[in-house]
């Protein structure tokens, strides 16, 4: 049994503060009252001697996140999360004896709330997205994790003045970035207005002080206005036998600067301050109100959204209009059911409001958990930390289309997305075997954009694979993360391959035959491999790579087979036919083509590095990280090289040496004129010529016509 809990002899400005909690929380039963009672007296007693950066006792902040989550009416659980929230992180006491008090559902929720800050981490960068992608998978485990951690950033964020000016920016941009729009992703509206306004006036104070100013001197005059909408609205309903409750509203701040950034307008042009919304008792009485009230006032022509036949991805439902209305001023009206406007303003909160409405209510959290398994799809193909974080944060993305299947299924991707992001969004394997798509029957490109009302049928092939340019147009969190997936795993076959080849190279210069297909060699090495805790597959990985070089891997199996006598070890030569892998890449500093003396070089993390045997390069670099490499059969390959021309400057002359090249085969990718004269030379002029050839032979040639012309000079090769 655990011990007992001291009663708590609390000081005044906590006593108030545990006053208001539970005042808010008087929807709780008197055994859930005893058992928040007792968290309270947990958390004060483990966070006893600590304040906060404005002198307070650190207790009244976990107190004041427990009494916002009481007003989302979060349950027992929750609300005893909230309170003891940062117990783990900041305190002496471990998750086992907070298990053993409250039991493994609170304790997991508080361990999933506390930053990695026992584990040491390259930099701020890392060690933010280490504790964030644990935050958002303790989430995926219990949804209110995230709720918790919303009502911890609101209050904070509420509080940052007594924070360090660059610190409160860092705070700020971050909660914009990824709290405000995880709070607009589960359907906490409120929460996600007040962070996104929290975050503008710390990260430009100016900027929300001359826009708040300007706002409280334009109220009294637009809200006259206000109220004489309202007064029309009110009327034309009852006119016509519809209950409904109509509220007024004015935009957050943050959306208004938004505006006025993305339209260059200045306040007094932005005339749509105020929103209105319409709650009826059923959606056949949300269209009814809307053709109610586009009778009183004139609809605005394409501003007519139905978000109930079509939800958002939070479960988010209403009819949006805009109206133009009394002096000429747009009127942006929202209509919707009480459930709907339940989910619209507790989101995936409202799970715990209401059990009488849960099957409405539930709406939310059914599109939360969709959300949630993206999320964790996310996580099985991210790197690290931080390429899960930036596939989030593409998934935050707020703005959405919805597009058809050719079945008639509704499908949301985020705006800009291409029939690559439908493509993945319908499976992974449809996303990496797609080679075209009909976007409303029409043969189209790829990287076109989508637009709502869009039909797309996807075209596939057993034999394609995706295209990493793909990750050049394409948006959506999952698309991305898949091809760079698919990306990795082919570069690590390539490496893998090349390991492969390499080291059968080496061991086949050191050893016979015989020797190197025996069994017994392969077990005694494959067993070394796995008392050093690594595997065959690892180790070709890491000599692909560079890391490990195949002459070192081969002497030591030489030496396990007995059969090494000390003599130089003299590799095959490395094959390249141009048309190389991920892990072999011809060099940019030398250029080599077809024909040319080559050497290769194995790079840490780059594989091998093909180099003319000219290149200054190979005189930088190791003995031992060098092979002999060969050209292969070539197969019509062409090969990007430049040609620098020095010559007397005449008329024709561009042409003349334009004829010679393309008149050897090759062709030109560009031209440029580094300089007009030759230093204390007049009358000359150098060009640079970028060009294709197949081979050395070509080249020669090339370089040979060029001389051919009179004026030509120099012809150097770069």
């Amino acid at each position: 049994m655990p011990a007992p809990l001291p009663t708590a002899p609390y000081d005044p400005l906590t006593a108030k503060e545990r006053e208001l909690l539970f005042r808010t929380a008087a929807y709780l039963n008197p055994q859930e009252s005893a058992e928040l009672e007792k968290a309270v007296a947990y958390a004060f007693h483990a966070h006893d001697g600590q304040t906060r950066k404005s002198g307070e006792p650190y207790i009244t902040h976990p107190i004041a996140v427990a009494t916002q989550l009481a007003i989302w009416h979060m349950d027992i659980q929750g609300l005893c999360a909230g309170v003891m929230h940062d117990v783990l992180e900041d305190t002496g006491v471990t998750k086992t004896e907070m298990a053993a008090n409250f039991g493994e559902t609170i304790a997991e929720m508080v361990d999933g709330l506390s930053k990695l800050e026992k584990l040491k981490f390259e930099d701020h960068a890392e060690h933010q997205a280490e504790s964030f992608r644990k935050l958002i998978l303790a989430m995926t485990k219990d949804v209110r994790v995230i709720i918790v951690k919303l009502a911890d950033r609101l209050h904070n964020m509420r509080t940052l003045g007594s924070m360090r000016p660059d610190k409160r920016r860092r705070i700020a941009k971050e909660t914009l970035e990824i709290y405000a729009q995880i709070a607009n992703r589960i359907g906490l509206n409120n929460a996600y207005q007040e962070l996104q306004d929290l975050s503008f006036q710390n990260l430009h104070p100016k900027r929300y002080e001359t826009l708040q100013k300007a706002m409280n001197n334009s109220r009294k005059n637009r809200r006259d206005v206000a109220g004489k909408v309202l007064r029309a609205f009110g009327q034309r309903l009852v006119s016509a036998n519809i209950e409904a409750k109509i509220k007024g509203r004015e935009k957050n701040l943050y959306s208004i600067h938004q505006k006025m950034l993305a339209k260059k307008l200045r306040f007094a042009e932005v005339m749509d301050i105020y929103g209105f919304r319409v709650i009826v008792n059923s959606i056949p009485a949300c269209y009814a109100a809307l053709g109610a009230l586009h009778n009183l006032y004139q609809p605005k022509p394409g501003r007519f959204k139905d978000y109930i036949a079509i939800p958002k991805s939070n479960g988010y439902q209403s009819l949006h209009t805009t109206l133009v209305g009394p002096y000429g001023l747009p009127i942006e009206v929202q209509i919707r059911t009480r459930e709907m406007d339940a989910v619209a303003e507790g989101g995936v909160a409202g799970h715990w409001i209401d059990k009488s409405g849960r099957h409405t209510t539930d709406q939310a959290m059914l599109h939360t958990n969709r959300w949630l398994k993206t999320i964790l799809d996310l996580q099985a193909s991210s790197a690290n930390a931080i390429e899960f974080l930036e596939h989030v944060k593409v998934d935050l993305f707020p703005n959405e289309i919805y597009v058809l299947t050719p079945k008639g299924k509704i499908l949301t991707l985020p705006k800009g997305a291409t029939p690559i992001d439908f493509a993945y969004t319908v499976h992974t394997d449809i996303g990496h075997k797609t080679v075209a798509a009909r976007i409303n029957n029409t043969m189209m490109p790829l990287r076109t954009k989508l637009k709502t009302g869009d039909s797309v049928e996807i075209i596939t092939s057993e034999h394609a694979k995706p295209n990493p340019t793909w990750l050049s147009f394409a948006v959506s969190g999952r698309a991305r993360s898949a091809i760079r997936q698919y990306i990795k795993n082919m570069n690590r076959q390539d490496a893998i391959a090349l390991g492969e080849n390499l080291l059968q190279k080496a061991l086949s210069s050191l050893l016979p035959q015989d020797v190197l297909l025996s069994d017994g060699l392969r077990e005694k090495y494959l067993s070394e491999l796995s008392g050093q805790n690594t595997s065959f597959e690892e180790l070709l990985y890491n000599v692909g790579t560079g890391n490990t070089l195949p002459v070192s891997v081969a002497m030591h199996i030489a030496e396990l087979a007995g059969e090494h006598f000390g003599s130089e070890v003299k590799l095959s030569p490395v094959k390249v036919n141009g048309q190389e892998s991920g892990r072999i890449h011809l060099a940019e500093c030398c250029h080599p083509i077809a024909g040319d003396a080559i050497r290769a070089v194995l790079i840490k993390d780059k594989g091998m590095i093909i180099h003319r045997d000219t290149c200054p390069t190979l005189l930088k670099t190791a003995p031992e990280q060098q092979l002999d490499a060969d050209w292969d059969s070539i197969n019509n390959q062409n090969y990007r090289i430049g040609l620098h021309i020095q010559s007397e400057d005449t008329h024709g002359l561009l042409a003349q040496m334009a004829q010679a090249i393309s008149g050897a085969g090759a062709d030109i990718s560009s031209v440029e004129t580094p300089s007009k004269t030759q230093t204390g030379t007049e009358g000359f002029v150098e060009f640079l010529f970028m060009i294709k050839t197949k081979d050395l032979a070509q080249l020669n040639q090339i370089i040979h016509d060029l001389h051919t012309i009179p004026h030509v000079r120099k012809v150097i090769r770069v």
